[in-house]
C-alpha cells in the first residue's frame, strides 16, 4: 500500500484529487513533466459556512530554500481575476517553516488558508501557483496547477 502510495506521489502529469464534495471539487496538476515529490492536503471540503481552511503540506524540494516568491494566478470561467506575489524567504529573519529547507529534506507544514471567508461563486477556477528562488522569477523550483469548481453559489 505503501509503494503505490509513493508511486503516485513521485509521478508526473497525473492529476491529485485534493477533495470532493456536494459543492466543490479540487484538484491539482504540475505544470511540468518533471517528478515531484509532493502532496497537498484541504479541510473541510467546502465553499460553505466556513471561515478557514485547513492545509497540510510535505514537500521535498529539488533546491535549498534560502529564497522563495511565490506567484498565483487565478482564472475564474477563462479570465483572469487575480495576479498576486509574495516573498515567503528572504534569507534573513524569515518566518515561514519553508525557509531554510535544504534540497533532499522533507518538509511537513500545517498551516491556515482564510481566503475561503470569500464567497466564491459557481464556476471553474485556475489557480496557477509559482515558486521562484530568485526575485526576477527566472529560477522557479515547483509549478503547480490547481482546478475548483464550486458547484453552487454560496450566496
Amino acid at each position: 500500500m505503501f509503494g503505490l502510495f509513493l508511486f503516485v506521489l513521485f509521478t508526473p502529469g497525473v492529476s491529485e484529487f485534493i477533495c470532493t464534495s456536494s459543492d466543490l471539487e479540487m484538484s491539482y496538476t504540475f505544470c511540468d513533466s518533471t517528478a515531484h515529490a509532493f502532496m497537498f492536503n484541504l479541510t473541510p471540503c467546502s465553499t460553505m459556512n466556513k471561515s478557514v481552511w485547513k492545509a497540510v503540506l510535505t514537500w521535498i524540494p529539488r533546491s535549498d530554500i534560502h529564497f522563495l516568491k511565490i506567484v498565483f494566478n487565478v482564472w475564474y470561467d477563462g479570465a483572469k481575476a487575480l495576479l498576486w506575489k509574495e516573498l515567503l524567504c528572504s534569507g534573513a529573519d524569515d518566518e515561514y517553516s519553508v525557509c531554510g529547507t535544504l534540497k533532499g529534506e522533507t518538509l511537513e507544514s500545517a498551516f491556515d488558508i482564510k481566503g475561503s471567508r470569500i464567497k466564491f461563486p459557481k464556476g471553474n477556477y485556475s489557480i496557477v501557483v509559482q515558486g521562484f528562488s530568485d526575485d526576477s522569477e527566472n529560477n522557479m523550483v515547483i509549478c503547480l496547477n490547481f482546478t475548483m469548481t464550486v458547484k453552487q453559489d454560496a450566496f
